[in-house]
């Protein structure tokens, strides 16, 4: 049995970071919830895949940017086509490249930052051990 991923963070602007993961990254939304339990949240991924994001935004409570540049969600995209189509679309949405703090990221993969300061790299590689 192979667990379901779920990696959930707050944030303080839920519609922004809703058209970076949905309209940069590609993300569908699978459900989203207002006022459950004092929050508002959305939940991104992929229908068929064992992983989703949670953002929540709880009003009247800030969270601020993320701790630090090295904050990351790593996405392996093997195939070049389908990795140079991701990289033009986070650009087409509004997301230029930024320079990854770890300059490992920018050999293979290109470094995009989120509306709250995490940051995610989309990998021209195969996923290895």
């Amino acid at each position: 049995m192979v667990p379901t991923l779920r990696v959930a963070r707050p944030t303080d602007n839920l519609p922004a970071v809703l058209h970076f993961y949905r309209d940069g990254l590609g993300l569908q939304v699978l459900t989203s919830f207002t006022g459950h339990n004092g929050f508002d949240g959305i939940m991104l991924g992929h229908p068929l895949a064992p992983y989703h994001l949670e953002f929540t935004h709880q009003p009247g409570h800030a969270v601020g940017r993320a701790p630090t540049p090295d904050n990351l969600l790593v996405l392996y995209l093997p195939n070049v086509a389908e990795w140079q189509a991701a990289v033009r679309q986070m650009i087409t949405a509004g997301y230029p490249p930024v320079p990854s703090y770890n300059p490992y990221w920018d050999q293979h993969g290109r470094t995009f930052e989120d509306p709250d300061g995490y940051r995610v790299v989309l990998q021209c590689a195969a996923w290895s051990l």
